[in-house]
């Protein structure tokens, strides 16, 4: 995983995929910890921020195209 990701520049697709990957890594840290002893006990932490942060994005995103679609709406009804 690269230092800092600017999950922001990224396409919803790859942040998708992303979240997917994060998810299924921190279920298996998880199981880990239970079953074994777990190397980077910090990766618990970075994984919960880095999934919180996509989605973030996310719904920034989702957020952002239904005050475009309404704004859309409102202008075609003032054209009629």
């Amino acid at each position: 995983m690269a230092k800092k990701e600017n999950f922001k520049e990224m396409a919803d697709d790859e942040l998708k995929k992303k979240l997917d990957e994060l998810v299924k890594g921190l279920f298996n840290l998880r199981f880990r910890k239970v079953t074994d002893v777990v190397e980077n006990p910090a990766q618990f932490k970075k994984d919960r921020r880095n999934i919180a942060r996509i989605k973030t994005v996310l719904r920034e995103r989702e957020l952002k195209a239904k005050v475009q679609a309404k704004a859309k709406v409102k202008v075609e009804a003032g054209k009629k």
